[in-house]
């Protein structure tokens, strides 16, 4: 096959680029997005966030001691939930370092938890009769609203 006139002369290829293709040539360098500094409330918010994590944490090890301790009625089930609430503990954890960076998609799940936290708080204080352990996350529950309710929180997200 003889190339067109004008055109450079090409080197040959190896066989397997010709059956399987080249590799593609590289691309760009990242461009580095500037990250707005975290307001003082947003960052109050992501250490709120972190304690609840880690009490939940606490929770769940808690848990799986009384797991292996313990003749639970459904192995199954007890072994669900502690995997459940380690979940939840590392999933407010995560959102807890989003939070602290400014990150887009950490507020909405922040908020959702809030709100099932909130649930969970009312029910163990009031109708499970055990405030001492509801009121204290319902105060937390509250605190974490707030600060990601206030204007410089909101405002953080809208400079993005």
């Amino acid at each position: 096959m003889t190339e067109p006139a004008g055109v450079p002369l090409q080197p040959p290829r190896r066989r397997s680029d010709r059956l399987l293709g080249a590799a593609a040539a590289s691309s760009a360098a990242r461009v580095e997005r500037s990250r707005p500094e975290a307001p003082r409330t947003l960052r109050w918010a992501a250490v709120v966030v972190a304690v609840e994590a880690a009490a939940i944490g606490v929770g769940a090890v808690l848990l799986l001691y009384l797991v292996v301790t313990s003749a639970a009625d459904s192995m199954s089930r007890a072994i669900a939930e502690v995997v459940v609430v380690g979940a939840g503990s590392a999933l407010l954890a995560t959102a807890a370092v989003g939070l602290w960076r400014v990150a887009g998609w950490a507020r909405g799940p922040v908020i959702v938890l809030q709100l099932l936290l909130a649930a969970l708080a009312y029910t163990t204080a009031f109708e499970a009769g055990r405030p001492a352990i509801g009121l204290p996350v319902l105060v937390l529950v509250a605190a974490e609203l707030y600060l990601l309710a206030t204007p410089e929180a909101r405002l953080a997200y809208l400079d993005r």
